[in-house]
């Protein structure tokens, strides 16, 4: 809570009141001629004295309290009123055979790709998240909302096989694109993490890129997989998966023109912990738009020191009214 004046240019008019005050205590007091030492000696009371000069303290007393109250005091709460448009985003994840590759030791690619997910959308407050899945084929798994414990629970129910085999990049953005583009507001981001070559879908990645793009929306493309040669699972026995040495093919010249066409980036992930720095980065270049508003309410306090110079007035005319108010 503050206390402030309204106007605090009036309080100037204390100065000559102080002065004014200041200039009478210097000055001698009149001689009064008294018939009988009797008289005066009934007068001469301890009390009377400052009996007597009470009056004129009290005329000056109201004076400055009505001074005050011309200067409109009052008291006021601060409030702060913060507004966020929040962002529309889909988060589009590869879930191919090849995400079960172990180069990001101890974790495969997918385990790591999900946890670094999880905190993402951890990291949001306002914000309208989506979630697609796709590997030879796209699916959304959670349409745009703002319920993140039901985005949570489909990031960590993703997982090989659920979807037909191979890389359809340009179905995956098409897909996510689809359910951006319905979603109101200017801030829409769609973030695809894949660690292939598109080889699948009958949807073009660049044509499906600068389709986005005339929605508005912007691509962040991750590139997710060592340099050189990655141990990928070739077959499933009864044991479990069957790994090879294998090359890692990543298209990063379409990804980052894939990018480039939405004014998103590209980025590349060779290990986990740059995966994670990579959705740092992302989470700071894409926060939501908070507007803040501060307001005071203020409340007239002026009464009290209106009702207090009355007082003192009223005071000063009763004792002016008696004997000790007439001699000093």
């Amino acid at each position: 809570m503050t206390f402030d004046f309204e106007h605090p240019w009036l309080l100037l008019l204390l100065a000559p009141i102080a002065a004014y005050l200041w200039w009478a205590r210097r000055r001698k007091r009149a001689a009064l001629v008294f018939s009988r030492a009797s008289t005066l000696a009934r007068l001469t009371h301890p009390l009377a004295g400052r009996l007597a000069a009470l009056p004129g303290w009290l005329r000056s007393l109201a004076v400055v309290l009505l001074v005050l109250a011309l200067a409109a005091p009052r008291t006021g709460v601060s409030s702060t009123d913060v507004t966020s448009e929040g962002l529309a985003i889909v988060l589009a994840v590869d879930v191919s055979s090849s995400m079960l590759a172990e180069d990001f030791h101890p974790q495969n690619r997918l385990a790591v790709a999900k946890r670094n997910v999880h905190d993402f959308v951890a990291a949001r407050t306002d914000d309208r998240i989506g979630l697609v899945a796709f590997a030879g084929e796209a699916l959304t798994q959670v349409p745009i909302t703002v319920d993140y414990p039901v985005i949570f629970r489909a990031i960590d129910a993703l997982d090989v096989g659920d979807l037909e085999d191979g890389t359809a990049i340009g179905t995956a953005i098409a897909t996510a694109a689809n359910r951006l583009r319905k979603v109101p507001g200017k801030s829409k981001v769609m973030i695809l993490m894949t660690d292939g070559e598109n080889n699948r879908g009958e949807i073009d990645p660049l044509t499906a890129a600068k389709a986005a793009a005339a929605f508005g929306i912007k691509i962040y493309t991750i590139g997710v997989g060592t340099e050189g040669v990655a141990p990928i699972p070739v077959a499933r026995g009864l044991f479990g998966y069957e790994y090879a040495n294998l090359p890692v093919h990543i298209d990063d010249r379409l990804l980052t023109q894939i990018a480039q066409v939405t004014g998103g980036r590209y980025f590349r992930a060779t290990s986990a912990e740059a995966l994670q720095q990579i959705y740092h980065q992302i989470d700071k270049l894409e926060k939501s738009p908070v507007k803040v508003h501060r307001y005071v309410d203020f409340t007239p306090r002026y009464l009290p020191f209106l009702l207090a110079a009355i007082v003192c007035l009223l005071g000063e005319w009763a004792l002016r009214a008696s004997r000790w108010g007439r001699v000093p």
